[in-house]
């Protein structure tokens, strides 16, 4: 089984920016305790700023992967551009964020990329990703 994680704008600063949001740990430490938890999947790892290159990612793995777990960050709120290349391609998409998006500022609180995904998960910190690969191997 083939996953790709797909990480948006200013992920790449998790454990260094507002740790008080969204804890202390680098994506790239969760990532290695997740792929030794799922060992039995082969896990790719994709993390951009520029809203283009997450689109071009996700028609490169859309007709190929089992599934893909996507926090587009404050993309979510914004990209029409994101929402319809999901709707574009074929592998299902399961969108995550780390904090609990209805407890912060309103305009998080409408995800446009939502309706396009199979679901979304949000709140649990960074073991959004772990429930959002198990609603991908439970589907």
């Amino acid at each position: 089984m083939k996953i790709l994680i797909l990480n948006g704008a200013n992920l790449n600063l998790l454990g260094v920016r507002e740790k008080n949001i969204y804890g202390n740990i680098s994506f790239s430490d969760y990532y290695k305790s997740l792929e030794k938890e799922f060992s039995n999947i082969n896990f790719d790892y994709y993390q951009s700023n520029i809203e283009g290159k997450l689109i071009d990612k996700l028609h490169e793995v859309g007709f190929s992967y089992d599934g893909i777990i996507l926090n587009a960050g404050a993309y979510t709120h914004t990209s029409l551009a994101i929402a319809d290349a999901i709707a574009a391609i074929k592998t299902p998409v399961v969108e995550v964020h780390i904090s609990n998006i209805f407890k912060r500022e309103k305009i998080r609180h409408k995800s446009l990329i939502a309706p396009n995904c199979i679901g979304s998960i949000s709140g649990f910190g960074l073991n959004s990703y772990k429930l959002a690969v198990i609603s991908i191997l439970d589907k």
